[in-house]
């Protein structure tokens, strides 16, 4: 009968991340920054990808300032040759890619028929192309090495109604069908593909902080079983998980990371 220690040590390894090379698109703020944070003090290897210069030296720095190196990217997914160069950057440093965290997004908030057809492109460009493009640039990798972890970041809005979210919701439905079809075809060749879908997130966005007392935060806690918005370190578990090897045979699923919101 195996000790305690060797027990806790198994399960120790089968969540490690410790070694792995991680990209994570949309990696400069919120969500994107905060795994960022939980690989590196897992002992991860980091390429972390942003559109926004600026903020991507920032979280460098602060990430350095923490004890950690990271490599970083200045890169808009919906171009395919800025999703190639992020795992073109982990291969020319690291030889591989282990994992591919498909974070990057953007949304805007407004009724239905107010949006217009450049909105339209510009959200699913970034949102659907762009987690296509970056889960294609590391598969190539990947399937050659038969083994690798996608992740992509869905949402609530993605399975459920929420106003004022028409075309990110249809993003993220998108999202939730790519990451099902893409899982079914590299299955066989060793490469997982998962969503994780977060509920609402207190975050620096505009009127979505947990101090707000606007009608968007009044109607997302009512909603929300547990009544609060979930803390970035909360969501951070999900893909650790989905990164490590304790997920080994979980492929094409979608995990919902939402205090109850979906089964309420």
């Amino acid at each position: 009968m195996l000790g305690y220690n060797t027990r806790i040590k198994m399960i120790e390894d089968i969540f490690s991340v410790k070694g792995q090379v991680v990209c994570i698109s949309g990696a400069s703020r919120g969500l994107g920054k905060g795994l960022a944070v939980m690989f590196a003090e897992r002992g991860a290897h980091l390429v972390l990808a942003s559109w926004d210069r600026a903020e991507l030296l920032l979280a460098k720095q602060e990430l350095s300032a923490l004890g950690h190196e990271v490599s970083i990217v200045e890169a808009d997914v919906s171009s395919p040759a800025a999703c190639d160069n992020i795992v073109a950057t982990a291969i020319n440093k690291y030889g591989r890619i282990d994992t591919m965290i498909c974070n990057a997004g953007i949304d805007k908030i407004k009724p239905a028929e107010s949006y217009e057809a450049d909105e339209w492109d510009q959200i699913l460009n970034v949102n659907l192309k762009g987690a296509y493009f970056c889960a294609k640039a590391a598969a190539l990798p990947m399937l050659e090495a038969g083994k690798g972890s996608i992740i992509i970041t869905s949402s609530i809005a993605g399975s459920s109604g929420i106003p004022g979210l028409t075309p990110y919701a249809a993003s993220k439905g998108g999202i939730d069908q790519l990451v099902r079809t893409m899982a079914v075809e590299w299955a066989p060749r060793g490469v997982r593909v998962n969503a994780v879908a977060p509920g609402y997130i207190n975050n620096i966005m505009d009127g979505v902080d947990a101090s707000s007392e606007s009608p968007y935060q009044k109607r997302a806690m009512a909603r929300t079983p547990m009544g609060r918005r979930g803390n970035i370190n909360e969501f951070a578990g999900a893909y650790l998980y989905l990164a490590s090897e304790s997920s080994s045979y979980v492929t094409g699923s979608v995990l919902f990371v939402d205090g109850g919101y979906h089964a309420a």
